[in-house]
């Protein structure tokens, strides 16, 4: 399966963006607010500047204390960004992200933010398409 049809599944305004001059404490209750554990950070809203994640929250807390809470997103998010392309496949994602050991990336064509995936999605996807395959197997074993 395709990003391009995992990204179907979902709609463009599920991507939360912030501006990287608020404080992480402002990120930390757009999270808690919105539910979600990611928010892209981009200065125009339409590109993928960094991600933060409230894992990245929680190990700063850990590490430095709460008073990181009143620094910028900026200082904190992760700007070397692993994106991705309509055109990739999903195992190809699941294995990255595996791999990587993170749980978001941004998807980006041209320069542009299309979208965000999780690897729940991505799982999901890989889901149904191991069961149409099964579906396929078994009709053609019993000759359907």
């Amino acid at each position: 399966m395709l990003v391009s049809q995992i990204l179907k599944t979902k709609k463009l305004h599920d991507v939360v963006s912030v501006s990287p001059s608020i404080t992480v404490a402002e990120a930390a209750r757009i999270l808690s607010d919105k539910g979600i554990g990611t928010v892209v950070v981009s200065r125009t809203g339409k590109t993928a500047d960094g991600i933060l994640s409230e894992r990245d929250i929680v190990r700063e807390i850990g590490a430095r204390g709460a008073g990181c809470l009143t620094r910028t997103v900026d200082t904190l998010m992760t700007s070397k960004l692993v994106t991705c392309s309509v055109n990739d496949r999903s195992d190809e994602i699941l294995k990255q992200m595996t791999e990587g050991r993170f749980r978001h990336m941004p998807v980006i064509e041209d320069d542009t933010l299309l979208g965000l995936i999780s690897l729940g999605d991505v799982v999901k996807a890989r889901l149904m398409e191991l069961a149409m395959e099964k579906d396929a197997l078994e009709g053609m074993i019993m000759g359907h």
